[in-house]
């Protein structure tokens, strides 16, 4: 474990150079009873090679264990029977994996990863959070990135599910970015999800380190749903790497005016599977998963087909409830004034059926008498 941990401490020693060492020597402890030749023949960086034959950070990877596991977690490391066998399948994967939480359960289940944009729309939030909870609920575990927005939102969706949620950092698991995120990692934990890092304690949120975060996501993951994206989004960086591990790639469709869709909708484009519901995602799923999960067919009837059409309006509604629900938007705020113009209902009869709405939690109430369809 020492010689492990002590490798991926080394400097300019990325998941590339150390799978050149690993496959060079055979193990993290030969490597560092190779020669200086041996090691220049590998084109490793100067100071890597010093540090190597120093064993610079032996000492200091047997107190990173001990802190690591002072603060509830544990490290896996490539040859360990813990480490995530799908991550160990991709190119290059990270040689040690810092974890904390119910980390079995929750590579235990399937996993599926849900990204978006960091500036997300409320249609965004919404759908990430519903398709979230709805996949968790029925055993799937969310993989995501603690970042603001569409991240935030599919973690908080998998909590609200009774789920598990996989949160994948670019800083080290005692740090948390961003800072507003704290309350949501012990509730991460608290619900029997977990946090995931290569990188060592104290490690800052550093540009550099989040595509190698990134890898990790889509290497967990059966599948990488990408809810909302920009032209420029880093989710399309994921979406690539999906691909190029051989992992489903789905996505969300969006407003067609918003730039918040084109990366979504581009991808629908180039061959992604769209979706509109989580049955959608766990079709696309190995199929002995697929097959634990969706209902069967009864009596001739498409239970999915039924399941969609129900979901355009919720059940139980009352006639001025159904009439509101219908006048409203996911993406689209309404104002109480046109509501009360459209629906023709008095403003008692439109102030009862918006409460009943609320109190059903499938609307939300926006600043300055707004409202809009959750999903």
């Amino acid at each position: 474990m020492k010689q492990w941990i002590s490798l991926n401490m080394t400097p300019q020693i990325g998941p590339r150079a150390a799978t050149r060492l690993l496959e060079k020597f055979g193990s993290a402890e030969n490597v560092f009873h190779a020669t200086r030749s041996e090691l220049e023949q590998l084109r490793l960086k100067p100071e890597s090679i010093e540090s190597i034959l120093k064993r610079e950070f032996h000492d200091k990877a047997e107190a990173e264990l001990e802190n690591v596991r002072t603060l509830g977690g544990d490290v896996l490391v490539l040859d360990d029977g813990g480490y995530p066998y799908l991550l160990r399948e991709i190119a290059d994967p990270p040689i040690t994996l810092y974890v904390k939480g119910d980390w079995r359960a929750c590579f235990g289940a399937p996993c599926v990863a849900v990204v978006g944009s960091r500036r997300c729309s409320t249609y965004g939030a919404n759908a990430s959070e519903m398709l979230s909870r709805d996949l968790a609920s029925n055993g799937i575990t969310i993989v995501s990135g603690l970042a603001r927005g569409i991240d935030t939102a599919a973690h908080r969706g998998a909590i609200g599910g009774k789920g598990r949620t996989v949160a994948v950092l670019g800083t080290g698991i005692d740090q948390v970015y961003p800072k507003e995120n704290a309350r949501l990692v012990d509730e991460i934990l608290e619900n029997g999800g977990a946090v995931v890092s290569q990188f060592p304690l104290g490690t800052p949120p550093l540009k550099d380190n989040f595509p190698y975060r990134n890898r990790i996501i889509s290497g967990l993951s059966l599948g990488v749903l990408i809810v909302e994206a920009s032209e420029r989004s880093g989710s399309l960086i994921t979406a690539r790497l999906a691909m190029e591990q051989d992992r489903e790639v789905l996505a969300v469709p969006g407003n067609i005016t918003s730039k918040n869709s084109f990366g979504t909708n581009y991808l629908i484009k180039s061959g992604a599977k769209l979706v509109q519901q989580w049955q959608d995602v766990v079709t696309e799923l190995p199929s002995e998963i697929a097959a634990a999960i969706l209902p069967p067919k009864i009596a001739g009837k498409d239970v999915d087909k039924e399941n969609k059409l129900s979901e355009v309006v919720p059940p139980n509604l009352s006639e001025n409830e159904r009439k509101i629900w219908g006048l409203l938007s996911p993406d689209e705020a309404a104002h109480v004034d046109v509501l009360l113009e459209e629906s023709g209902l008095t403003f008692g009869d439109l102030n009862t059926a918006l409460l009943g709405l609320e109190g059903r939690e499938i609307i939300r109430t926006l600043p300055g008498n707004n409202y809009a369809r959750k999903i």
